[in-house]
């Protein structure tokens, strides 16, 4: 089973930075993508950025410009640099690793870090 492990949230004031990130352990598996997600309380879960095996990127609108995702060449850990954080960037940020197995495809996610952004 692949175990999913987030850190580096915090609180911190609008305008500042934060790096979150993500480390996979457990036996060898083939991953496909990695990415972000965040969830607000009372709201739904969204994305903020993934990439792929092929080191495409993809951001969501509001954190376009601001945020970078970036992974390890070995693909055991993805990182989100968050610049410019605003109080809307507040939430409980989850990292999500999609693994191939055979021909079946399984999400896995960490248990999330919380990010606060005071104004």
């Amino acid at each position: 089973q692949v175990q999913v492990v987030e850190s580096g949230g915090g609180l911190v004031q609008a305008g500042e930075s934060l790096r979150l990130s993500c480390t996979t352990s457990g036996r060898a598996v083939s991953i496909v993508a990695m990415g972000w997600y965040r969830q607000a309380p009372g709201e739904q879960r969204e994305t903020v950025a993934n990439i792929t095996l092929a080191r495409t990127r993809n951001y969501a609108s509001a954190v376009e410009g601001r945020f970078t995702i970036s992974v390890d060449k070995a693909w055991k850990s993805v990182n989100l640099q968050m610049n410019s954080l605003k109080p809307e960037d507040t939430a409980v940020y989850y990292c999500n690793v999609r693994v191939r197995f055979g021909t079946e495809f399984r999400n896995f996610w960490g248990q999330g870090t919380q990010v606060t952004v005071s104004s």
